[in-house]
């Protein structure tokens, strides 16, 4: 008889994924053993029906290597295996059914290439043009035609709703996808976006004198549109969050880099004012994360749960969002200091580890902590810590300060132990802060699946950590998060990319995270992603030439002067070798300020600069 104190072993088959290095190859047995990122050994043997891939980006046909797979299988390589573990002799075998190649040699990865991210941008931004306007025709794009909501397949849902945010968002993409490939139509919706957020869900306070953003409109068949002021989301309901304020610059302010346009400049300043006076806490210093919808008074009874509060949102979200494109097309001194300033208090305030290896993301006004607030309670998100080394380090390169090094730097030594999965590569989503009593591992908050913007945010951190600091561990965990991310995350059938995955890979279809139009997804994050990672890859780590492309306004740039540099850079390592204006050489440029200097013209010439780096 059983004891029914005994514990079981596992003894059923499961399927699971296995990521890691090739070693022991074994053509023979048709065998291999895969080595973990964190050096742990699996001996595979491939299934009689075992098939075999090279990634392929967006809009690729499928690379089989089926018929190949021991002449591609070399020591040293990386890839995903699939598989199904079997129980045998008291273990488990692992047979795999599935192998995913990262390039045809093994040190190489297809999106090193210079030309990947930037051919996944356009695609990317091919999806939401055929979802939202279905036309890639510049002269027929109809912003009275965008939904928030979005299916798999990109068809609308019916939903009447536009939400700002969302719109800003997908400008972003627009406007990103412009500057890598100078593609007129994806500048054209990056500019009837951003005119529509203006006409429709922008609103001048003319007794404060400033701006600030409907949460978005519902449009109403035969009737006027129905305005929504405050946030109807449920964590901010009848509140002005400060993240949908400082997402509705987002699009915004990329495109303001391309054209120079200074009624888009004159809403971002307005806006920054509306920040300044009625979100600043001048006496304990940060950004409260919301405000009264009437009272504009971050301290009023009627916020709630949010009165009082400041939030990662509302301090670390104001440098990736837009500030930093607003000083990298302006170059003016507050807003450097500004991001400055938040640097700083993420550095002062958001450590947390003598009680966790995460940091810390809801304080009161007195920078406090918060552990009880809503869904997050005593919780992290693996991307806010990734997000916080990716943009420390962005900020180091013009205000060098050895504090946002060592934070980023404590960043990612830790979040391979507790975030990433080390047995299948990835990033995971929500996990709790603190261990209880008995527990050995940190428990995931609901589930251990993999969100695309949380994938985005590990690339990114690495890339730039080992761009400017060239340690080899960082290229290596840059490369793997990469790897997972265009191995899984491209939606080769209906476009774009999914959500969320499964920990093993697998997409994730249900309910809003089947969506990719959402509250939460446009073409943000991943093209993000593209334009970011074209950057560090090619002028940091590759060493490959990058072209950029601007369509100024006449009169658009102040001094008229146009500045060029693509993110914040470490000063020196780019410079500017080629300018063409309408396709002819334009020589007045400072090559090493990154700036050029704007013809006299009575139309908008289109401009491409090249980048180099400096070897």
């Amino acid at each position: 008889m059983k004891n029914n104190d005994s514990v079981d072993t596992i003894d059923f088959s499961f399927f699971d994924t296995i990521a890691g290095y090739a070693a022991d190859v074994d053509e023979t047995s048709r065998s291999f053993t895969v080595i973990t990122t964190d050096g742990r050994r699996f001996r595979v043997k491939t299934a009689a029906g075992c098939y075999a891939q090279i990634i392929r980006n967006l809009g690729e046909p499928y690379a089989d290597c089926t018929g190949h797979i021991f002449n591609f299988l070399k020591n040293g390589q990386y890839l995903y295996v699939c598989g199904i573990y079997y129980p045998q002799a008291g273990a488990q075998v692992f047979e795999a059914q599935a192998m995913y190649f990262q390039d045809k040699q093994a040190s190489s990865y297809r999106f090193e290439e210079p030309d990947w991210w930037i051919k996944q941008s356009a695609s990317i931004c091919d999806f939401f043009l055929r979802s939202q306007f279905q036309t890639r025709d510049p002269q027929k794009i109809e912003y009275s035609t965008y939904r928030t909501s979005i299916g798999l397949s990109g068809a609308q849902t019916g939903t009447v709703r536009q939400e700002t945010d969302t719109i800003s968002r997908m400008v972003y993409g627009m406007a990103s996808a412009f500057l890598l490939t100078g593609e007129d139509v994806y500048l054209e919706a990056a500019e009837r976006g951003t005119a529509y957020l203006r006409s429709h869900m922008r609103f001048y306070d003319l007794d404060e004198n400033i701006v600030y953003w409907y949460h978005g409109i519902d449009q109403v068949p035969e009737g006027p549109d129905h305005k929504v002021f405050a946030s109807e989301f449920g964590d901010d309901y009848f509140a002005i969050p400060m993240y949908e304020q400082i997402y509705a610059l987002a699009g915004p302010t990329q495109t303001y880099r391309i054209n120079g346009d200074q009624s888009i400049l004159n809403d971002i300043n307005m806006t920054m004012d509306l920040f300044e006076r009625f979100f600043l806490d001048p006496e304990h210093l940060g950004y409260f994360s919301h405000i009264d919808p009437i009272t504009l008074n971050p301290l009023s009874d009627e916020l709630g749960s949010n009165k009082g509060r400041k939030n990662w949102n509302s301090v670390g979200d104001h440098a990736p969002a837009y500030l930093i494109n607003l000083y990298l097309a302006t170059g003016e001194q507050k807003h450097l200091d500004m991001l400055e300033y938040c640097a700083d208090l993420i550095c002062r305030y958001f450590p947390d580890y003598d009680s966790s290896p995460f940091v810390q993301e809801r304080f009161y006004a007195d920078w406090s902590h918060d552990k009880t607030w809503g869904w997050q309670q005593n919780r992290a998100i693996i991307g806010h810590n990734l997000k916080i080394a990716w943009n420390l380090m962005r900020i180091y390169s013009v205000v060098p300060k050895d504090e946002y090094v060592a934070l980023a730097r404590n960043i990612a030594e830790v979040m391979p132990k507790y975030g990433m999965d080390t047995q299948r590569s990835g990033w995971y989503d929500a996990m709790e802060r603190e261990l209880k009593a008995g527990e050995e591992q940190y428990r995931f908050a609901w589930h251990d699946r993999k969100a695309w913007w949380q994938q985005e945010q590990s690339i990114l951190a690495y890339q730039i950590l080992y761009g400017i600091l060239g340690d080899e561990q960082y290229l290596k965990l840059a490369r793997e998060s990469a790897a997972f991310y265009n191995t899984f995350f491209l939606d080769h059938d209906d476009g774009s990319v999914y959500f969320n995955v499964l920990a093993n890979g697998i997409p994730y279809l249900l309910g809003t995270e089947r969506m990719k139009g959402s509250h939460s997804m446009s073409a943000y994050h991943s093209v993000e992603l593209a334009y970011l990672s074209t950057v560090y890859i090619n002028l940091l780590s590759t060493k490959q030439p990058l072209d950029l492309y601007f369509k100024p306004l006449e009169n658009g740039f102040s001094g008229n002067v146009l500045r060029v540099c693509p993110d914040i850079l470490p000063q020196g390592r780019v410079r500017i070798t080629e300018v063409y204006v309408d396709n002819n050489p334009w020589k007045k440029f400072d090559a090493d300020a990154l700036t050029v200097s704007l013809p006299n013209l009575t139309y908008r010439p289109k401009i491409r600069v090249r980048l180099t780096p400096n070897h």
